[in-house]
């Protein structure tokens, strides 16, 4: 029985089709992930022609619904853009969850304290969409890490500040190079705007400039690179990785280039951003810099650099919608920011969380468990199956987040562990029950 079957789908057009699957979606009969029938099989089990059911899944696929690989067909896509009741990994009592990508919040800052201390006013409509004092410290912070802030914008979050330069700049049907494996929820958002997803190889050094070449040449007229703490696998631009991408990039000036420095402070390594290279040599990009991970991820706040150009479209389409940030949200973080506790709070984290990456990756290597992770939040582990290997860790009491919703075609299984709060002993438990559960068994017959 198919997927559709249970779901009792009927439809008699394309537009039906499209109408009851998001509805499957939305409702949680339809999972993602779950596979589809072929289209003629699809059409034979719900009496249309194979063009109309062809064209309701084109739509679909157009809107980020589904997905379509060769070889595995079509299914329901990772994270469809549509709510819906979509459970989280189970978590066994007394478990250990490394799944979520959170930060440590003993690591986080007081909000309690600084919004006592910020106190701010009321704010009327038509006033600036930006505290001149946030923009002042932001540029600040961008210029000693060498990225141009001529223009600056307020957004919240960097995926919001990459969603709106998306919409100012590319149509559905684009192509966008993208790092495989890669961030999950940007691919995700990518889809749900119509936008094809380019894979572009990468090692603990970034994007190889060969790979992002190729995806360019094939088509993509977008970049999306993450210059440090990439998610899932940690890699960060050094210099000279940098400069390469730089040149690659210089051969195809009309492209759309977005750095994502979603971790900012608490990354663990220096910043290499490519934005100089692009501020002087193209029309269009940007670069955004976040809060998220270093004050909190309630604070939904990123900063966003750019051509002015870009900068002005993006807040334009602000404009039209919630018309800027809430100036009590840049309060408070401009309060944090000019705080001297937060800022030996973030040095904290910083040092922390290279030493827990640290620990863990070291008990991988001695136990010959592949893994990465240069810096950052995250470490990727290479396995043979994800699915049986979550499920073998589970039991042991850990929560690894599978890797397929981060993975593009040609990259290797691979599980991630968050570990923002791992302890050392953990780190050496952990690694003790990966290896286990990794090890190759004997085959055996029972009689």
């Amino acid at each position: 029985m198919t997927a559709l079957k249970q779901y009792r789908i009927t439809a008699g057009s394309a537009a039906e089709l499209v109408s009851q699957i998001e509805a499957g979606v939305a409702s949680g009969a339809l999972r993602p992930g779950q596979p589809l029938p072929s289209v003629r099989r699809l059409a034979g089990e719900l009496g249309l022609s194979p063009v109309t059911v062809a064209a309701g899944l084109a739509e679909l696929r157009r809107r980020g619904v589904v997905q379509s690989e060769p070889r595995r067909g079509t299914r329901i896509g990772q994270g469809p853009p549509i709510g819906s009741p979509r459970a989280p990994l189970p978590v066994p009592a007394g478990a250990r969850d490394l799944s979520l990508g959170n930060p440590d919040p003993a690591l986080l800052p007081d909000l309690r304290s600084a919004l006592a201390r910020c106190a701010p006013a009321s704010r009327l409509y038509g006033e600036p969409p930006a505290l001149d004092g946030l923009l002042a410290l932001a540029r600040e912070q961008l210029r000693a890490d060498g990225v141009p802030c001529e223009s600056l914008c307020v957004v919240s979050g960097a995926l919001d500040g990459i969603e709106r330069v998306v919409q100012a700049h590319l149509r559905p049907g684009d192509r966008v190079a993208v790092e495989n494996p890669g961030y999950a929820e940007l691919f995700h958002l990518l889809r749900a705007h119509g936008l094809l997803l380019e894979p572009v190889a990468l090692d603990d050094r970034g994007m190889l400039p060969d790979s992002l070449r190729a995806a360019l040449e094939r088509g993509a007229v977008a970049a999306v690179i993450t210059p440090r703490g990439q998610n899932p696998t940690g890699a960060a631009l050094d210099g000279a990785r940098a400069r390469d991408l730089g040149a690659v990039l210089d051969g195809h000036p009309r492209a759309l280039v977005i750095e994502d420095d979603h971790l900012g402070a608490v990354a663990g390594s220096e910043l290499h951003s490519v934005a100089p290279g692009l501020s002087r040599r193209r029309e269009r990009w940007a670069a955004t810099r976040s809060v998220a991970k270093a004050l909190g991820p309630d604070l939904r706040l990123a900063v966003l650099a750019g051509d002015a150009g870009t900068l002005a479209r993006v807040q334009g389409r602000q404009l039209c919608g919630p018309g800027w940030v809430s100036h009590i949200l840049q309060s408070l973080v401009l309060e944090l920011w000019r705080d001297p506790a937060v800022e030996t709070l973030i040095e904290r984290a910083r040092a922390t969380y290279t030493q827990r990456r640290e620990s863990l990756l070291a008990a991988l290597r001695s136990r010959g468990v592949p893994a990465r992770g240069a810096c950052g939040l995250n470490v990727w582990i290479a396995v043979q199956e994800e699915a049986a290997t979550i499920g073998a860790l589970m039991q042991r009491g850990w929560v690894l987040a599978p890797g397929a919703p981060y993975r593009l075609p040609g990259s290797p299984p691979a599980v991630r562990a968050t570990i923002a709060t791992l302890a050392a002993e953990e780190a050496e438990r952990l690694a003790d029950d990966l290896a286990d559960v990794l090890a190759p068994r004997e085959l055996s017959r029972a009689g």
